[in-house]
């Protein structure tokens, strides 16, 4: 077989922090149903329509592990079947509603809710409640690759103590091997944000945490077999950073105006179409994202989803929640929305997917034609903009996938089936940075957030003290675990994320507070039965109602801090 033009990587990243016991609406068991319905089941539908055609999808996609935990929790299952129940129920009222206002068109649109509702509940029953098996099953046949992360999305390079990288690490790669019953070889940097080995200074909290020589996070990826990783472009090459986020928050745009006039790009030149070695104990590759599909599909100002006619995410029937316009030449106005016309939107999405195909041939043609050989487009993406910011999403994939599958001069791959075919020999020494705003940690570390990391730091100080003291301590191994689960959670770029874009603000915050007030709890009740004295009632309380609200990682082990 002749070698094509030049190969494409895709990569979806899936990852909702920790919800399941926190409430319903908006940012409880609501936020991963809605998920579940509108990504996660449409992702493994058009998986599956490409099977029937005997076509593999040979997408990677990370599944983070504490979503992992979530989406496999017997009380999620409940919880998304009565979602979608409510959600048929919520179209039906909205077509009696419609009719009734002598609206038939909305009335129709209602009942194609009805039935991609009905439809996406007889798939999750049918597979059972169990979308991990499902994927774990696609991969097992050789259609897609599933990657992992750090333990709860820790943004590993601000993180204080390298024990605490360690074990986000590893108990990535463990719940990943308990779910999917094999070791991952792909891992996804929380954020895309990474850090070299030097002689590290915390950014606060200096009589805590003194400048220690640190290692880099290559090193816990390899020790922890991981084969793959994937930063942003900037950090091979040079240049303005994309910025993800960017459209998305525009609060950042202030943020970024204020970093810019200190950023310095770097001066090395690299493609970003090939994969690279990176210096660690064990064979480790690095792939770049491409920044030429990445605003093309994320940007919802200058990309697909911004096309007047697909579905308007913003303007909703109330109610029921359920959206009826499409997004309109008149973007700005929500009253200027007009109705949604499912057809003109699925033209859309097939012209789209003839552009993006032509777009791929055209950027590794030219990188053919520079180089004398096949280069690779690695274009990542969040797995929610598929179906939830973006509602035609999983049917463009489905039609670019085909597309390409049909296309002598593309060839798609998965991350580790093109390391096999093009093991990369270059070595690449890689900056710090992130794939946030201005390339830096700003949007996770701020004038907005440095008290949330004095507490991360606090908290890790006391754990890492604390298991030193009574590792040896059988009977103290539950207050321990639970001490960690939270400080887990606590160190999850989440929360610091949401602080900066202001989007959840007060409930991110509500979040950080609440994790580091049961740590502290935690952690003095395993201080004073250390000491031998009676343990405080009050203390105790919040334990026990620390493990029920907080029971990720049921097997945790203590050995992942070293």
């Amino acid at each position: 077989m002749a070698r094509p033009l030049g190969y494409w990587v895709l990569v979806l990243h899936t990852h909702i922090p920790y919800v399941l016991t926190h409430g319903k609406s908006p940012h409880g068991t609501d936020w991963l149903c809605e998920s579940l319905a509108e990504c996660y089941l449409p992702l493994y539908a058009l998986t599956a329509r490409l099977a029937k055609h005997g076509i593999p999808a040979r997408y990677t996609v990370s599944f983070t592990p504490i979503l992992q935990e979530q989406l496999a929790h017997p009380d999620f299952r409940t919880e998304a079947t009565g979602y979608l129940q409510d959600f048929i129920a919520r179209a039906r009222d909205d077509q009696r509603y419609f009719l009734a206002q002598g609206d038939r068109w909305k009335a129709g649109l209602a009942y194609l809710w009805e039935r991609a509702y009905e439809a996406q509940l007889e798939q999750y029953q049918s597979l059972g409640g169990d979308l991990l098996g499902a994927f774990g099953r696609l991969q097992q046949a050789g259609a897609i690759e599933i990657a992992t992360s750090a333990a709860t999305h820790g943004y590993l390079p601000l993180l204080g103590r390298d024990e605490c990288i360690q074990a986000q690490v590893q108990l990535g790669v463990q719940t990943y091997r308990k779910h999917f019953g094999c070791d991952p070889r792909g891992f996804w940097l929380p954020e895309c944000a990474y850090r070299p080995a030097y002689r590290w200074l915390p950014p606060v909290a200096h009589d805590l945490l003194p400048a220690a020589e640190r290692a880099g996070v290559e090193q816990f990826l390899a020790e922890s077999g991981v084969r793959y990783f994937f930063v942003d472009t900037h950090m091979l090459r040079g240049g303005v950073p994309l910025g993800t986020y960017w459209e998305r928050f525009p609060a950042l745009r202030r943020l970024y105006e204020q970093f810019a006039a200190h950023y310095r790009p770097m001066q090395t030149e690299r493609t970003p179409y090939q994969a690279y070695r990176v210096p660690a104990p064990e064979p480790l590759a690095v792939f770049a994202r491409d920044p030429a599909t990445t605003l093309q599909v994320w940007s919802g100002e200058h990309g697909y989803p911004g096309d007047a006619r697909y579905l308007e995410f913003h303007k909703q029937h109330y109610p029921s929640r359920l959206r009826y316009w499409r997004v309109s030449e008149n973007k700005a106005d929500l009253g200027a929305k007009q109705p949604y016309t499912p057809y003109d939107a699925f033209e859309a999405v097939q012209a789209h997917a003839d552009h993006f195909v032509s777009l791929l041939k055209q950027t590794l043609g030219a990188h053919h034609q520079a180089h004398g050989q096949p280069g690779v487009m690695v274009s990542m993406y969040d797995t929610e903009l598929f179906g939830h910011w973006w509602r035609e999403g999983p049917e463009w994939l489905y039609a670019v996938i085909r597309r390409v599958a049909a296309d002598p001069d593309i060839e798609m791959l998965t991350a580790s089936e093109y390391l096999e075919r093009c093991p990369p020999d270059e070595v690449v020494f890689l900056p710090e940075g992130s794939w946030g705003e201005g390339g830096s940690h700003y949007i996770w570390l701020n004038e907005q957030t440095v008290w949330a990391w004095e507490t991360i730091y606090r908290a890790e100080v006391e754990f890492l003290r604390l298991l030193a003291c009574a590792r040896d301590r059988a009977d103290l191994t539950p207050y321990l675990q639970q001490a960690a689960r939270e400080l887990l959670l606590l160190e999850a770029s989440d929360w610091t994320f949401l602080i900066t874009t202001g989007s959840a603000r007060d409930y991110a915050e509500v979040r950080l507070l609440d994790h580091a007030r049961r740590f502290e709890s935690v952690a003095a009740l395993v201080r004073q039965l250390l000491d031998g004295e009676p343990p405080d009632p009050a203390q105790v309380q919040v334990y026990e109602e620390s493990r029920v609200r907080d029971q990720a990682f049921e097997e945790l082990p203590l050995a992942a801090w070293g």
